[in-house]
């Protein structure tokens, strides 16, 4: 499917479906209002040799709006597809969700102390044209400095296991940010102001 430039005709019935399986995303999305249905898709999200945190998320993000979008091409829906992935960068490294205990506390470990940087690639698709956005958000965050006991306590309690970077900043995790640069909602996953600006260029209605 060609990526083709945006449109602002307006299209009062466009249904919304957020390619992700996310909790965090379709909160995001509900609480904003959004009405949609879920789509999950399943695609190999190793990295790349060589590619960096940006292209690692949008390639990603790309591959997920157009996966859901050829499962519901045959309905030949007026919709539009939402899809998005998350990654932290810490001092050079990408790290996405923990593998294990080890792999999340090594990654703790990695942001004691540190700023980090939250990059989410975001693709939206309109059907049935096939026109397309495609956007990287960035936000810095400053962990203040984790004792051995906050990230063993932390990880014990299971919550960095499902999430980049083995933190939820909405979660039990939000006692560790000293501040951030950016959008908080970024964070979590899905940059609400930007996700609402690329479906108004797309033509999704107001109300």
């Amino acid at each position: 499917m060609k990526s083709k430039s945006a449109s602002r005709t307006h299209h009062p019935h466009l249904k919304l479906t957020l390619a992700s399986s996310s909790p965090r995303r379709a909160e995001i999305l509900r609480n904003a209002g959004f009405t949609f249905e879920v789509r999950a898709t399943h695609i190999d999200e190793s990295p790349l040799p060589r590619e960096s945190a940006r292209a690692h998320v949008q390639r990603l993000a790309t591959a997920k709006a157009r996966a859901a979008a050829e499962h519901a091409q045959h309905k030949k829906p007026a919709a539009i597809v939402i899809a998005a992935d998350t990654v932290v960068v810490a001092q050079g490294r990408i790290l996405g969700k923990p593998h294990d205990a080890n792999d999340a506390r090594r990654m703790l470990r990695l942001l004691s102390g540190k700023i980090h940087k939250v990059l989410t690639g975001v693709s939206i698709l309109r059907l049935p044209d096939g026109k397309e956005l495609h956007r990287v958000e960035t936000t810095r965050v400053r962990f203040r400095r984790l004792s051995a006991m906050d990230i063993e306590d932390y990880i014990a309690t299971g919550e960095p296991f499902d999430k980049a970077g083995a933190y939820g900043i909405q979660g039990l995790a939000g006692r560790f940010v000293h501040s951030i640069d950016g959008c908080y909602f970024n964070v979590m996953g899905l940059p609400l102001s930007r996700v609402w600006s690329m479906l108004r260029r797309l033509g999704y209605p107001s109300r």
